[in-house]
């Protein structure tokens, strides 16, 4: 899991990250921004049922996700909200390529230090 002060867990929070943020795409994911000055970095996780019907697939690719995110969060900028979508392709990918896809989204994202 990720710590308590780095979760975005309102719908209001999500909404505002869609309306006002800004978005960046690859092959498995989409992710969305938005700067929100003097407040450490907060990550959600977006995964619809056209991904997969099946539950156990959409926990494990969040499951994943969250990882890979939580690796990433030292070198993470604060202040910022991030939403991070699941598109469909993410269920014929592998945990290397998620890696590599979300540093890639979130260095082109500038919200995280590339080094």
């Amino acid at each position: 899991m990720l710590p308590q002060e780095n979760r975005l867990k309102h719908r209001r929070d999500f909404d505002a990250v869609y309306q006002r943020g800004f978005r960046r795409g690859s092959r498995c994911f989409t992710l969305r921004a938005l700067k929100c000055p003097e407040q450490p970095t907060r990550i959600g996780i977006s995964i619809s049922k056209k991904v997969s019907k099946r539950a156990v697939i959409r926990n494990r690719i969040k499951r994943q996700v969250r990882s890979i995110l939580r690796s990433f969060l030292p070198r993470t900028k604060p202040g910022y909200a991030i939403v991070i979508g699941v598109r469909i392709e993410a269920t014929e990918c592998d945990y290397s390529q998620y890696l590599q896809e979300l540093e890639q989204l979130l260095v082109k994202a500038e919200v995280l230090n590339g080094n």
